[in-house]
């Protein structure tokens, strides 16, 4: 199911990435995109459970291959990052790749980092369908998610040091004044609390729910 592939981005690089399938053809694609780790074990389990969902799952490289588990590594990979290069030329890249083999409707999907780089591509990449993002808020000057135009979901912790509480207070109040289509949601856990090879922030209730309402609001628009 998991295949290793290279796609080509608007200016004529490659970008590798990991294209997870469960039939030949899927109606409906997802772009994936990664936590500051890297794609490690969880990205990739993460990725296959969307595929069996039916869904064609591509998981863009933006790390180029490099993966770790120490966060002051990660923090180092993910300021030296081009987010517009990212945003611009990956993602529109992989939304490309996604409508050229046979998805009709294509959303994105981030957490943490790729949470952030999820509104960048809902402001920025043209295709797109709609969005769900994990407790990631980008730079104002790399996306206004009061501009956004397609149906975005977003889930926060209320335990978070990066999105806190007050940020997403402040993004929720700038959204209502919108006629945006979103959903916003608040869970008593931390920041990451999606990812299950990290006991010390994981929370399975709140997993189980975010997840649950991810899959019917992808269902909905996609």
């Amino acid at each position: 199911m998991e295949q290793k592939i290279q796609f080509n981005r608007p200016d004529g690089e490659k970008t590798p990435a990991y294209y997870f399938q469960n039939w030949k053809k899927n109606s409906y694609g997802l772009i994936l995109i990664q936590e500051w780790w890297g794609i490690n074990s969880h990205m990739k389990s993460v990725a296959e459970r969307l595929a069996a969902e039916g869904y064609a799952v591509l998981v863009p490289d933006l790390f180029r291959g490099k993966v770790t588990q120490d966060p002051n590594q990660a923090n180092e990979w993910m300021s030296k990052l081009d987010f517009v290069q990212a945003t611009k030329q990956d993602l529109q890249g992989a939304e490309n790749f996604l409508h050229e083999n046979d998805s009709k409707k294509v959303g994105v999907i981030g957490f943490c980092m790729g949470g952030a780089l999820t509104i960048a591509a809902a402001a920025h990449v043209k295709g797109l369908n709609a969005a769900v993002c994990f407790y990631g808020i980008p730079p104002q000057q790399l996306a206004d998610p009061t501009k956004l135009k397609i149906p975005i979901q977003f889930h926060f912790a209320n335990i978070d040091e990066w999105c806190t509480p007050a940020a997403v207070n402040s993004l929720e109040a700038e959204l209502k004044k919108t006629s945006l289509k979103f959903e916003l949601y608040r869970y008593e856990a931390q920041h990451a609390f999606f990812n299950d090879t990290r006991p010390e922030v994981y929370d399975s209730k709140a997993t189980e729910l975010a997840w649950e309402r991810s899959l019917g609001f992808l269902k909905k628009h996609l």
